[in-house]
């Protein structure tokens, strides 16, 4: 998903798009009692990398406090 075109708060808009279709079909998939439970967790493992990408994306985007 990185992108040297985007600006960092597109890219933040952009993986948080992501993660909420993530989450919707995790949600839509355990509530219909999706079968396939490596499918579940191959989905759950991505949602969590692209927080940890927004988490990391907030941090470069705050202003550094002085210590």
């Amino acid at each position: 998903m990185k992108s040297n075109h985007h600006s960092l708060p597109r890219q933040m808009i952009d993986l948080r798009i992501a993660h909420a279709d993530l989450d919707a079909r995790i949600d839509q998939g355990t509530l219909q009692g999706m079968p396939d439970d490596f499918l579940v967790r191959r989905l759950k493992k991505r949602r969590l990398a692209l927080r940890d990408e927004i988490d990391r994306l907030e941090r470069a985007l705050q202003p550094q406090e002085p210590a």
